[in-house]
């Protein structure tokens, strides 16, 4: 988690510096977004593997991640998301899609600023979520 706020702070910093009209400070901001989404599904990841030793190849795994994340399992781990931190992942997934594969595009400050809310919320959504997976799982072991 100290990773995701490392980057949350940097979104903040770039976010303090936005000008719309700005290509390099869209473009860090982007990044910034394309960054804590690669951070949290690590995340996902290493929980997805500590817990079920399975974590699948094809091409939709990134979606699947997201989606197995938001179950829980019985007599393994509670839910780790939310649906509401799960629909914001969501998002910034296809996002992270778009700024991976941009063909050229450019960065359009609206299509940005959609995105940027998202991943401004997404911290606080985070930390609520693994505080309480914390408790479930802590409750589930007495």
């Amino acid at each position: 988690m100290n990773h995701i706020q490392r980057i949350h702070q940097k979104l903040l910093d770039r976010v303090a510096k936005l000008a719309v009209d700005d290509d390099v400070i869209l473009e860090s901001i982007a990044y910034q977004i394309h960054n804590l989404y690669c951070a949290t599904e690590d995340l996902l990841k290493i929980v997805a593997s500590c817990f079920e030793n399975n974590i699948s190849n094809s091409s939709q795994w990134h979606s699947l991640l997201l989606q197995r994340m938001t179950i829980e399992i019985p007599d393994i781990r509670p839910a780790f998301l939310s649906y509401n931190t799960h629909a914001i992942l969501n998002n910034l997934r296809g996002f992270r899609h778009f700024f991976h594969h941009p063909y050229g595009a450019t960065i359009e400050y609206e299509q940005l600023k959609i995105n940027l809310d998202k991943a401004l919320k997404l911290k606080e959504n985070l930390e609520t979520d693994i505080h309480q997976f914390l408790l479930r799982l802590d409750n589930e072991n007495h």
